[in-house]
């Protein structure tokens, strides 16, 4: 595929949280770094095997790979994706590096309704159906089962991708994994609108339950492929730029920011993806810096799960962030439980939140 843009495919169609990236486009700020940028949207890229479309000076291209496979065979350039994605990649031999961080530390877990018989004990799983994302969401709860004495053989895993608060409102499943700030909200809101207490809707965060002591393995990444960022450094850095100056926005003024977002993507226009973006809000990452803390924890989770070999060497650089970096929590885990009570209070109250600043230092 022969273009001047720089090629930019999302984990997911367009969502609350990729605010940075579309306002970055909206505003012109890469154009006035200089540089042109195709902004693509898979259609289901949870599932692998999905189907996604790329509008380029050639025509119309259809593949079917996960994203990491796109961008690490070079017919994108860059991207977004998961933390233990992209290393579960590079450990395929394909030669993608995270460039940065969109989202620090979102929670992630398996969630249900009450009414499911499930409970705060991972053992009430048991005989239930969990639905997963991706080939490593099903490695995850494998290893989490053995972990509290179960088998594989003692739940039933249905693979549903990003549509698990769906698959759960339509009797599906009983519990799936999703995210705090997502899956957690739609079915806050689907519960709302049943005259049902959002409190009915909970999660066993996996960090907790696998004894991680962060949320890190799906901290929500800017990827790349390695022969792009190595032939293309000043783009790359220009790219880097525009969407730090796009997050500084979303940081300074997040209503303004919302109302330019659905300006632009007017899909975003409704409530729940209003309520999708507040809870996302505390999770941007300032400085999108790669924490090396959070690599190192992550990088041995997946060893221990046998995804990583006991050599690997995570592949992440934070070389084209051109500006000051901030210095790592001293203290992750406070900050972890600060933002429990944090993301509940605007569960609750709604607005614009996040952890001050001097409580991470």
């Amino acid at each position: 595929m022969s273009t001047d843009k720089i090629t930019f495919l999302t984990n997911w169609h367009a969502t609350p949280y990729h605010a940075p990236l579309y306002l970055a486009q909206a505003k012109g700020y890469f154009k006035d770094e200089g540089i042109k940028v195709a902004l693509l949207e898979p259609n289901d890229p949870s599932v692998r095997g999905a189907q996604v479309t790329l509008a380029s000076l050639a025509g119309l291209l259809i593949m079917k790979q996960d994203v990491t496979e796109i961008i690490g065979t070079g017919k994108v350039d860059l991207g977004f994706k998961a933390m233990i994605h992209t290393l579960a990649a590079k450990a395929r031999d394909f030669p993608v590096v995270s460039l940065g961080s969109l989202l620090d530390e979102p929670f992630t877990g398996v969630v249900y309704l009450k009414e499911s018989g499930i409970s705060s004990d991972f053992r009430s799983l048991k005989g239930k159906r969990i639905g997963y994302v991706g080939e490593f969401g099903k490695i995850q709860i494998d290893e989490l089962t053995s972990h509290y004495g179960l088998t594989p053989a003692d739940y039933t895993a249905v693979r549903c991708g990003m549509n698990v608060s769906k698959a759960i409102i339509q009797g599906e499943i009983d519990a799936g994994i999703g995210l705090e700030n997502v899956q957690m909200v739609e079915l806050e809101e689907w519960l709302a609108a049943q005259g049902r207490a959002k409190s009915d809707v909970q999660m066993l965060r996996i960090d907790e339950l696998a004894e991680l002591g962060c949320c890190c393995f799906c901290s929500i990444l800017y990827i790349g492929n390695e022969g792009f960022v190595a032939a293309n450094p000043e783009k790359v850095r220009a790219f880097m730029r525009a969407v730090k100056k796009a997050t500084d926005f979303v940081l300074a003024d997040p209503y303004a920011a919302w109302k330019e977002y659905v300006d632009f993507k007017p899909v975003m226009g409704s409530e729940l993806n209003r309520k999708i973006f507040e809870r996302s809000y505390a999770y941007f990452s300032q400085d999108l810096k790669n924490v090396r803390r959070d690599w190192e924890k992550v990088t041995r989770y997946g060893q221990r799960l046998g995804v990583l070999s006991p050599a690997f060497t995570p592949n992440y650089t934070n070389e084209f962030l051109t500006w000051p970096l901030e210095k790592e929590s001293a203290d992750p885990t406070g900050d972890q439980k600060r933002m429990v009570e944090l993301q509940c209070d605007v569960a609750r109250c709604g607005g614009f939140r996040r952890l001050p600043d001097a409580l991470k230092v």
